[in-house]
Formats: structure tokens, sequence, C-alpha cells
């Protein structure tokens, strides 16, 4: 769909005025009867080189090295550890969600003993990530041992 000079001059200002891409698509079904898709409006947008005011903010996703080094480690041999309570400071726990986090395999969350949780997933390229709570944070080194062994638990529980 082709929209005219003054038309295509009025999205521009809208632009400017700070009207969110969303808006714009009303606005063009409003004052002009031209219909078109939230995709549609975004490729507008796009070739008349204007940048609108809602842009999407990608989530911010760590891989496991910058978190915890080996997350995935072998731990063949090692004596099992009792779980313990998720959320509870001084514990360290993971626990798995019922239903895997969008585009994971499997998904859920670390607590560690400084009572931070992060989340972890699995892509479906078999990469373990996670989520830090905030950016920047450390775990506990001291807690990386016992996570990796309750990780591989979790995983074989899941049938990984």
């Amino acid at each position: 769909m082709q929209l005219t000079e003054e038309q295509k001059t009025k999205v521009a200002e809208w632009i400017a005025n700070g009207m969110r891409l969303s808006e714009i698509q009303e606005r063009l079904g409003t004052e002009w009867d031209v219909r078109m898709t939230y995709m549609e409006a975004r490729m507008l947008v796009d070739d008349l080189k204007l940048l609108p005011q809602d842009p999407i903010e990608p989530e911010v996703v760590k891989p496991a090295e910058d978190i915890a080094e080996d997350i995935a480690a072998d731990v063949a041999g090692e004596p099992a550890l009792e779980e313990q309570a998720p959320g509870t400071p001084g514990q360290v726990s993971v626990t798995s969600d019922t239903l895997a986090r969008p585009g994971s395999v499997a998904s859920g969350k670390v607590n560690f003993s400084d009572g931070q949780q992060v989340a972890w997933f699995l892509d479906q390229m078999g990469q373990m990530r996670m989520v830090p709570p905030t950016p920047g944070y450390k775990p506990p080194q001291e807690d990386m041992e016992q996570v990796n062994q309750l990780m591989e638990r979790e995983f074989q529980r899941l049938g990984f």
C-alpha cells in the first residue's frame, strides 16, 4: 500500500510528536481508512527512515559461562546432595518450571546462598543459559560445586 507524500509527511510528524507505532497504525485506519498490520506499519516507518518511540528492547541473556563455570560439569561418582527449599538465604537449590520458557527445552530457577535467584534455561541447541537478577550479578563461587551437582541431577530427572 502506497501513501501520498502528504500522508508520509503526516506520519513523520506523528513520530516526531512521540506517537507509538501502534497508535500510528490505528490513526492511519481512522483518518485515511488505510488498514495495515503492525508489521506493515513497522515496515512503512522503516521505509521512511523514521524511528518510532516504542522500540523493542531485547531481553538480556548472559551465557552460563559468564555466571558460573561449567554448569553442566560431569559429577559422576559424586555423593548425592539433599535438595533444599528454594529462595531461602544460605541454601542452594535448583528447580524446574512445569512449562518450559518459550524457545527452550527446559527452564527453571537456581537459588544461591546469598538469597539471589537466577533463571536458567536450556535452549534448543543444547546451550545452558542463565539470566541474572541484575546485570553484573556474580553468584558466590563456593556455591558452584553444589549447583553443578544439583543441575546434573535435575537434567537426569528431566531425561537429558
